[in-house]
């Protein structure tokens, strides 16, 4: 039994947070990958690449593209086998809105995407291609070493 009167039934959340972000979908500029951070890996090039280009960079100031240079670190030394940083990328990413619930929880909505994005999207890029090359080599070798 609940308490309380009960909801109407076209009922409609009138109020809206302060700090409720509205995001419009689609690539942003972003910026180059620096050249100094010495990244390896292709799957740290491809992090970075989505993260420049992510609806969430229109709001970012320098201290957050700080943030996804030593972020950008962490993840290349993940894929060269270090995996004891995949807890800390997975934190430092949240922050960021990387999933639907972390989105939402810092009620960020980003505008849906038109149909043209979202067959571009059903296309692999190349470079997917050699971070799954990378992914089962860096598998294999940790099979190999137990």
């Amino acid at each position: 039994m609940t308490r309380g009167p009960q909801p109407k039934p076209n009922a409609i959340r009138r109020n809206k947070h302060p700090h409720a972000q509205e995001l419009t979908a689609g690539a942003q500029p972003g910026r180059e990958l620096p050249r100094g951070l010495g990244i390896k890996t292709a799957g740290a090039k491809r992090f970075w690449k989505t993260w420049a280009e992510a609806p969430q960079t229109a709001t970012w100031i320098e201290t957050d593209w700080a943030e996804l240079e030593i972020t950008t670190k962490l993840v290349d030394a993940l894929y060269q086998g270090d995996l004891r940083h995949a807890g800390e990328i997975r934190q430092r990413t949240a922050k960021w809105g990387a999933t639907t619930e972390d989105r939402s929880r810092l009620r960020m909505r980003i505008e849906d995407q038109d149909q043209d994005q979202d067959q571009d999207a059903d296309q692999a890029p190349a470079e997917a291609y050699d971070l799954d090359e990378e992914l089962f080599r860096l598998l294999s070798e940790e099979q190999q070493d137990s």
